[in-house]
């Protein structure tokens, strides 16, 4: 079986900026509709039909550098990785499959929607030795900069508005809760 992309789900931070808008609980088990925020991101990681790990130590992580790092170091044998943080309880399962399918282009993929940059960001297996060297809270910024002064990165538009619109606040929540209770 030839390996294929893993979805990295960053679940590690401590959601400060939720607790200090009034929130009781994490972002990431706020309920969201009949589920928590976490559950319809590893929902829509299901729907994908990709493989994917959620990077939850008990205490944390220093940062998202050092997430992503667990992330890689545990699916070791994955073509590359799709990186997306917990708190995007909107993103779509096609967003997902796009990107790894951008792979195939490109050695790293950004999907964009609204001309801005959102996640998951797709890495090929050829950048495994960096994302194993990220720390800390530095995350793979430097690493998508570099990349692009290379010509190595594929700007993706998508229609998907849920990969930019994350879980910071109560009033986020509130907003991507009346999101999903319009009708179709």
């Amino acid at each position: 079986m030839v390996p294929s992309p893993v979805v990295i789900i960053l679940a590690a931070g401590r959601g400060e900026r939720f607790l200090a808008s009034g929130a009781t609980t994490h972002k990431l088990e706020a309920q969201l509709g009949t589920q928590s925020v976490l559950s319809h991101v590893i929902r829509a990681a299901e729907a994908s039909g990709l493989g994917w790990y959620i990077v939850r130590p008990e205490g944390g992580t220093q940062g998202m550098g050092e997430s992503i790092s667990l992330g890689v170091r545990a699916t070791p044998h994955a073509s590359g990785w799709l990186i997306l943080p917990a708190d995007l309880p909107l993103i779509q399962p096609a967003t997902l499959q796009r990107v790894a399918e951008g792979l195939s282009e490109k050695s790293l993929v950004v999907p964009c929607y609204a001309q801005q940059s959102g996640h998951p960001v797709g890495f090929s297996r050829a950048y495994q030795a960096q994302l194993l060297a990220l720390s800390g809270d530095s995350g793979a910024r430097e690493i998508v900069r570099r990349a692009r002064q290379r010509g190595a990165v594929l700007d993706l538009a998508l229609a998907d508005y849920g990969m930019v619109h994350d879980i910071d606040t109560l009033s986020d929540l509130q907003w991507a809760q009346a999101l999903i209770n319009e009708p179709n």
